[in-house]
């Protein structure tokens, strides 16, 4: 039977070239595949899920409180239809396990890419990788913000709204735009089944197709190795291979990771669609994102109001905060490869105390990004009296610029200070090395 199947699908040839490349032991390369994991999940989840969703907003009797034939309790059919899921066995879960995973995803990813810009693993020849995970980062954003209005409660109709007036914000084609990816006017009949498309068919799509090729690049290229690789064989592939040697070590990730999940799931509740209730213009106050949009909305929440018009079309703080400042930092992002000016390719990942100038700027980002995610929790930061309405704006406004600044120049100071010690206990060991005592002075 080998034989057979090798003579017509060539799988020793397989063996060969995939199933024996080397994967490097160590526990950070673990991130990318649990990334991997969770997308897994998800998938498997998302389409249980899908069995028993009704993707439209198409008004139906509840069947929970029908109310009278004179008048019926209504409700609008997705929504009646995540109801029924938490009333199935285990369709809580269900939904908990797809809501931790999509989180714990986009976390894996995030920290993920930090080891690579950290390390210097985005260096030639893999840019293109680096902005396929880029891709893959925001994809995933996307396809998690597209699951939170499937339930189509109250949470999800405001939620709707918010991303609705952000596209409509953009001048000039800000309003076509809007109608064009909500299927007409906010609130429309087609709005849950389009966000249905993009959320099991288009997004997991691009994200498969993105993941694949991210991983084929990845095998071509095989990964930046460790620094112990360098001592082992230098410039030679050090690791394991994936068959018989990586694949149960995955395999028990695998179901580590899963039994992790399960616990977060069985424990930790998620998005409640019966507090919320249906959709309705009572609008929720402090409506938030989840934690890697934060810094968005943190954004747009110490922005003044304004607007001015160019040629036409309208611009504005909605813009500004929630498009135009997005685009500079995800193009910033983008463009890290470009600033690195190696000619040679990279073969082991960079201590990062080496680069003291990337490793600063990368704390700095991340200070950025975390200010700015508090500054999401305004009302809550003037209710609780550390701030007031007066100063609120110029206190976070100060603090955007003022954290990431004194960790950049922290940070340098560390690293510089990192390699003073390292000078003294290099001089140490040549002077142990020598002669085991400092030479005489008579």
């Amino acid at each position: 039977m080998n034989q057979w199947l090798d003579e017509r699908l060539h799988i020793s040839r397989l063996n060969d070239k995939f199933l024996r490349k080397a994967f490097p032991v160590h526990h950070s390369f673990f991130l990318g595949e649990i990334t991997l994991f969770s997308l897994i999940i998800l998938i498997i989840t998302g389409i249980l899920l899908a069995l028993a969703y009704e993707p439209s907003n198409s008004m139906v009797v509840n069947s929970f409180d029908p109310g009278t034939s004179d008048k019926p309790n209504l409700l609008p059919a997705a929504y009646h239809s995540a109801l029924k899921i938490n009333a199935m066995p285990f369709g809580d879960m269900l939904r908990r396990i797809h809501h931790w995973s999509a989180n714990i995803m986009v976390a894996a990813a995030v920290i993920h890419m930090m080891r690579i810009y950290f390390t210097g693993a985005f260096k030639k020849p893999r840019e293109i990788n680096w902005w396929i995970g880029m891709l893959l980062l925001i994809f995933a954003a996307l396809t998690a913000v597209t699951g939170y209005i499937l339930p189509y409660d109250n949470y999800a109709y405001n939620t709707a709204k918010v991303v609705y007036g952000i596209a409509a914000s953009i001048p000039w084609v800000g309003t076509w735009l809007a109608q064009a990816a909500f299927a007409g006017n906010f609130p429309g009949a087609g709005i849950i089944p389009r966000i249905y498309g993009y959320h099991i068919m288009l997004l997991p799509g691009i994200l498969l197709a993105t993941t694949a090729a991210h991983m084929l690049i990845m095998v071509k290229q095989k990964h930046t190795q460790p620094q112990y690789a360098k001592r082992i064989a230098y410039k030679k592939i050090v690791g394991v291979p994936l068959s018989t040697q990586q694949t149960p070590i995955m395999i028990m990730l695998t179901l580590l990771f899963a039994g992790i999940v399960v616990l977060f799931s069985a424990f930790i509740p998620v998005h409640p669609v019966e507090f919320f209730g249906p959709p309705s213009t009572t609008p929720i106050n402090n409506i938030k994102p989840d934690w890697y949009l934060l810094w968005v909305f943190g954004a747009l929440a110490i922005i003044p109001s304004f607007e001015f018009h160019v040629l036409g079309g309208a611009i504005g703080s909605e813009f500004v905060g929630a498009i135009l400042l997005p685009t500079v930092v995800i193009g910033l992002m983008f463009a890290v490869p470009m600033f690195d000016r190696s000619k040679d390719n990279l073969y082991y990942a960079e201590n990062p105390t080496n680069h003291p100038v990337r490793l600063a700027a990368g704390v700095a980002f991340m200070a950025m990004m975390l200010v700015l995610s508090v500054a999401g929790y305004k009302p809550e930061l003037i209710s609780s009296g550390l701030l007031n309405t007066a100063n609120a704006n110029t206190i976070l406004w100060i603090l955007t610029f003022l954290v990431p600044a004194v960790s950049y120049f922290g940070t340098l100071a560390i690293v510089r200070g990192i390699g003073k010690l390292r000078e003294a206990d290099e001089r140490d060991r040549r002077v142990h090395t020598d002669g085991g005592a400092l030479p005489s002075h008579d």
